[in-house]
């Protein structure tokens, strides 16, 4: 059962680095240089499809595993220990990534004109940052290194 909640949470992160990766420095650059939005929107579209699930198995699997390295979640809050430390960290990453995530979906995209472009690239900046974080903070907990 382990190795089948592990390899879901990292397809979930495959899917969701990877598709933010490609939005940050090839769809995106492209659009603020013609200062086009209809690029992003389209890429927004079709990845939202399998972006959207994705963050939710990551989401979902993530608990499920953080739960075994530290059962209960809250005392990983201690950062008592570098293993607690590292699960804390990963799940404020994860609850950072919703709150931008969110914002953008409900706020920036749904008005998303050429003058508002800077500001959605801020926070394609920012969400790709949390999840390489995120990535990060995941071969640490599994490898302790």
């Amino acid at each position: 059962m382990f190795r089948l909640i592990l390899v879901l949470h990292l397809l979930g992160a495959a899917i969701w680095v990877g598709g933010h990766l490609v939005l940050l420095l090839t769809i995106l650059p492209k659009a603020l240089r013609e200062r086009d939005p209809a690029p992003i929107l389209r890429f927004e579209h079709g990845y939202e499809r399998i972006g959207i699930p994705a963050l939710l198995v990551q989401a979902v699997t993530g608990i499920w595993l953080a739960a075994r390295y530290v059962p209960g979640l809250w005392p990983a809050f201690t950062f008592g220990d570098p293993l607690r430390s590292a699960v804390a960290i990963k799940l404020l990453l994860l609850l950072g990534t919703i709150l931008t995530g969110l914002h953008a979906r409900l706020r920036i995209i749904p008005r998303l004109t050429p003058d508002r472009m800077p500001l959605l690239a801020a926070h394609v900046t920012l969400v790709t940052l949390l999840a390489v974080a995120m990535l990060y903070m995941g071969a640490f907990i599994r490898t302790g290194a």
